[in-house]
């Protein structure tokens, strides 16, 4: 249930299991809240494709309507998409039904500003005032009461912006597509056969119950059996993330196609003001990378609306997370993993150099793991003094060649303890040595 003494938002919208913590009667009182503090609309309304998606999303509709304001749903379409939307259609807000990366019995909302832009903390913190807040609430009657309209064209809208913002033909590159059961299961095939790749789609099936079932960016092993010698990408559940596979079949998280894009585009100088823009979770060796090349590198907290805060800051058109968030401000106001795919296939089809080729060239990473220790509660986490003091021993044994970060999830329960060294052998002993820590000290 969702607790009054905890902020509603996390780092990325309002999460919890459908139907069970994210209610229709929840969803309902949240779109009249947030309706009730914008000046007319519409509203853009997209999901992924979880079965309690469709139900939470008219309920999230018609809190807008009975505050007056309409909404353009355009059913399941991923985040990026809907962003864009949202942008170029001179709508007040954009809200996406979806809980990303998690298990399908869950489900979320997230609110974009008019620009596209994932509402910050400030704004975040007025819909949740007013939700705790309740009624009185606005109560429009006859014509003025807000209406849905069906956008049954965005799809295709989105994918021509998508093909538009390339000049490459991407004729005779194979690629194999997963889309994690999920938003971007006929977008993003539809695109890449217009930009005339060879593709082949697995994670295209949908059943409401099996997005990111063993399937998509949380499952890279997936796709790393199939690409046989091809590029794959594999998109998680809203589609706002890439998890890239080489021709050998390894994976390449955000950090390496990071490094990649910024590598080409500073060579290319597209780079603006030769800033890339990364979190405290950026490998090691993704910013050995960037001082090689004399690149400003920014970590930001964990979070993409985090990131895109800082690149507004310091106006970088670059930046994303290790998970696979990758923003081109330059282009899109929010991560988009079809985007992503978009940029590293013209890399390689501009440099006509595999993938494995351009990892190589472009960072070598650090071995990096990572332990997520499930606890009841996360606050306690700066005042856990046994496990800080055991942090301090083990960077003692890391020197300069290694760095532990210790964070609270901002989605999920979890504590999560991450550890890079030169080995990989000394970074499961310490992950693993802190991990045991954090569950003695939390009574995980």
């Amino acid at each position: 249930m969702l607790l009054p003494d905890k902020r509603l938002f996390g780092t990325d919208g309002v999460r919890g299991a459908a139907n069970s913590v994210i209610t229709p009667e929840f969803a309902l009182a949240l779109g009249r809240a947030a309706g009730d503090l914008i000046d007319g609309g519409p509203v853009v309304v997209g999901r992924d494709t979880r079965r309690s998606g469709e139900m939470l999303s008219l309920a999230l509709q018609a809190g807008f309507h009975s505050v007056g304001v309409d909404t353009q749903d355009v059913g399941v379409l991923p985040s990026g998409g809907v962003a864009h939307l949202t942008q170029v259609s001179g709508a007040a807000m954009g809200a996406i039904i979806s809980a990303s990366h998690n298990p399908a019995p869950d489900n979320g909302i997230k609110f974009l500003g008019s620009q596209g832009f994932k509402l910050n903390d400030a704004e975040e913190d007025r819909v949740e005032a007013r939700f705790r807040k309740g009624a009185p609430w606005s109560v429009p009657i006859g014509d003025a009461i807000g209406t849905r309209f069906i956008d049954a064209e965005a799809p295709y809208r989105y994918v021509d912006f998508l093909a538009g913002a390339t000049n490459y033909s991407f004729r005779g590159l194979e690629v194999v597509l997963d889309c994690a059961n999920g938003a971007a299961f006929k977008v993003a095939p539809d695109l890449f056969r217009k930009l005339k790749a060879e593709v082949e789609v697995h994670g295209d099936i949908p059943d409401g119950t099996n997005i990111n079932d063993g399937v998509g960016a949380t499952h890279p092993e997936f796709l790393s059996g199939l690409t046989k010698g091809r590029i794959g990408f594999s998109f998680d559940g809203d589609a706002d993330r890439l998890i890239a596979i080489d021709e050998d079949g390894s994976p390449a998280n955000g950090d390496v196609v990071i490094a990649i894009l910024a590598r080409h585009m500073k060579n290319q100088g597209k780079l603006k003001n030769n800033v890339v823009v990364g979190t405290v979770m950026s490998n090691l060796g993704f910013r050995k990378a960037m001082e090689e090349l004399e690149i400003d590198f920014v970590p930001a907290p964990v979070g993409d609306r985090y990131v895109l805060e800082a690149m507004q800051d310091r106006k970088a058109v670059l930046g994303g997370e290790q998970s696979g968030h990758v923003i081109f401000l330059d282009t899109a106001p929010s991560g988009d993993g079809l985007l992503s795919a978009l940029r590293l296939l013209e890399v390689v089809a501009s440099t006509g150099k595999p993938l494995t080729e351009l990892r190589k060239e472009a960072i070598t990473e650090y071995p990096q793991v990572l332990r997520n220790v499930r606890v009841a509660d996360t606050s306690g986490l700066a005042a856990a003094e046994g496990l800080w003091a055991s942090v301090a021993e083990a960077e003692n044994r890391l020197g300069p060649n290694g760095r532990i970060l210790i964070r609270a999830s901002g989605t999920e329960p979890l504590i999560r303890v991450m550890v890079e060294a030169a080995s990989k052998e000394l970074a499961v002993e310490l992950a693993s040595d802190l991990a045991l820590v954090t569950r003695a000290e939390f009574g995980a």
